[in-house]
């Protein structure tokens, strides 16, 4: 191991540590929140089950806001409710509040996309079957589409470790932050690029690991 991991070893494990908690928590708004609002955008779309055009250019609109808001400045646009909801706007805890927004905006979008390539005759197949709005969710649209929906988790987990390095703006702490204080202003270029290749590590097996899931779930 290089001299410089040696050195700062300790703030390089406190930094990744962040980072797990800033992405987990946006993993879990994604699924929690950003799953449900993409089927249901998905389901109120023009001759689908639901279909309801105020509640889906309503919600549409608010995904898409969030959305094209550029990152940094939604995290700052944001800390008065931050600070409302956490007690304060610094720390990695409060970090993962803007992170869990962005998070399941951006994966909602994904959903609705992923759906939306599900086999037109298999939701047909089980609306003639009579079955309920809760079996066409469960049974035939994840069922069908649980290839793309874990391959779009796998794209929106690697965009939150994109997103979490921002948060250092905001004393989020994290890999990307611990890059940027100890490499880039200390002008540390050696430390920087370490951590960069741990960034980038990290990056491939979330995407190897996406992949293989997806190419193992999908019985197509």
């Amino acid at each position: 191991m290089p001299d410089v991991l040696i050195e700062y070893q300790s703030e390089i494990w406190v930094s990744i540590g962040e980072t797990f908690i800033m992405v987990g928590f946006a993993i879990l708004a994604a699924l929690l929140v950003g799953l449900p609002i993409g089927t249901f955008l998905f389901l109120c779309r023009k001759g689908q089950l639901l279909e309801n055009q105020i509640a889906f250019s309503s919600l549409n609109l608010i995904v898409n806001l969030i959305r094209s808001f550029p990152f940094l400045l939604l995290v700052i646009f944001m800390i008065p409710f931050t600070r409302f909801v956490m007690g304060t706007a610094i720390g990695t805890a409060a970090a993962t509040v803007p992170m869990m927004i962005i998070a399941s905006a951006h994966y909602s979008r994904l959903v609705e996309q992923s759906l939306l390539d599900a086999p037109k005759g298999v939701l047909e197949a089980a609306v003639s079957m009579g079955a309920s709005i809760k079996d066409i969710i469960f049974k035939f649209l994840y069922v069908e589409a649980r290839s793309a929906l874990v391959l779009s988790m796998t794209t929106s987990t690697i965009s939150f470790i994109s997103y979490s390095t921002i948060m250092g703006v905001v004393g989020g702490g994290g890999i990307g932050d611990f890059a940027i204080r100890y490499g880039y202003q200390q002008f540390r270029t050696d430390l920087m690029i370490y951590v960069i290749i741990i960034i980038l590590v990290f990056v491939q097996f979330i995407q190897y690991a996406g992949i293989t899931l997806a190419r193992k779930i999908d019985k197509r």
